[in-house]
């Protein structure tokens, strides 16, 4: 044996480790690490939508002559932002805001209804069987598919029928039929909740309600708020039905009430804008979970 002493190897910093991975990854990417195909088409998008964000955002500083003769994309002034404002707000005494509280009813009770039945639902029919449960799977799925303004004259009769014509309950109730979200909520209980951790459940006593409740609604947040932003987008930039069912421009929502504005441009694309800002919004409040939502699922265990 030798009599040399024994020299440990060093430990690898955290910064080595770092660098010998970005090696890694750039020897399995390229030298670069970069694909220039992505890169191009993911410039190629953003400019394709942010440009047009971008111009409504600059609009709504310019006045009308400006906004036909100046240059696209230049800045016009905070005066005139402000004037701009001051115009909308003045329009048929704030008219704006009561459609932005007309769309706030009319999605978040949709919203709740949507979201009391389409999970419930899609649990039942991902995780039980009873008689006719193919038949509404597939119902769900033919009706999912079908573009929304198909819809709108067998609704309008429905709801001629039962006098809810002008009332906000026949913009509710069809807001709240969604079978997207019974579909989202089938997949996700089908593939990303364990059937064992059901049997243990069932096991300990629970009941199928107990075992929803306690146990499969606790992990399905991120299908909640999945079914939820979808449904509430939906229903806050749906226009055809509420401006077939609802005959008082007082009962409008935002979306049905800036197609009846008649001021300038500029003050429109400000309103446009301010019609955009709760979506905006709840998607930057949620999006942690949409990207949970998304994912979940998409490994069967």
């Amino acid at each position: 044996m030798s009599n040399e002493p024994r020299v440990d190897a060093p430990v690898p910093t955290a910064h080595v480790r770092r660098r010998d991975a970005a090696r890694t990854r750039r020897r399995r990417t390229g030298r670069t690490g970069r694909n220039p195909v992505a890169v191009v088409v993911l410039l190629l998008f953003a400019v394709f939508f942010g440009l047009p964000v971008l111009w409504l955002l600059l609009a709504a500083t310019k006045t009308e002559y400006q906004l036909v003769n100046a240059k696209p994309l230049s800045f016009g002034s905070w005066h005139t932002l402000q004037a701009n404002w001051d115009a909308l707000t003045r329009y048929q005494d704030g008219t704006v805001f009561l459609w932005l509280r007309n769309s706030a009813v009319y999605s978040f009770a949709a919203l709740a209804i949507t979201l009391t039945v389409s999970i419930p639902v899609g649990y039942a029919l991902a995780r039980t069987d009873f008689p006719g449960r193919r038949t509404l799977l597939v119902s769900t799925l033919v009706v999912m598919l079908m573009p929304s303004t198909t819809l709108v004259v067998p609704l309008f009769l429905e709801v001629n029928a039962v006098h809810l014509i002008g009332t906000i309950w026949s913009i509710i109730l069809p807001f709240s039929f969604y079978p997207f979200g019974v579909y989202l909520a089938y997949i996700y209980f089908d593939t990303a909740v364990p059937g064992s951790l059901l049997e243990a459940a069932r096991l300990d006593g629970c009941t199928e309600f107990g075992a929803f409740r306690r146990v499969v609604l606790p992990l399905a947040m991120p299908v909640v708020a999945l079914v939820g932003f979808f449904s509430f987008v939906t229903n806050w930039t749906t226009y055809f039905l509420p401006y077939v069912l609802l005959p008082q421009s007082t009962q409008f929502p935002i979306q049905v009430g800036l197609t009846s504005m008649s001021i300038a441009r500029p003050e429109l694309a400000l309103a446009t804008l301010l019609a955009t800002t709760p979506v905006v919004t709840v998607f930057l409040f949620s999006q942690r979970f949409l990207v949970t939502g998304m994912l979940a699922g998409s490994v069967k265990d």
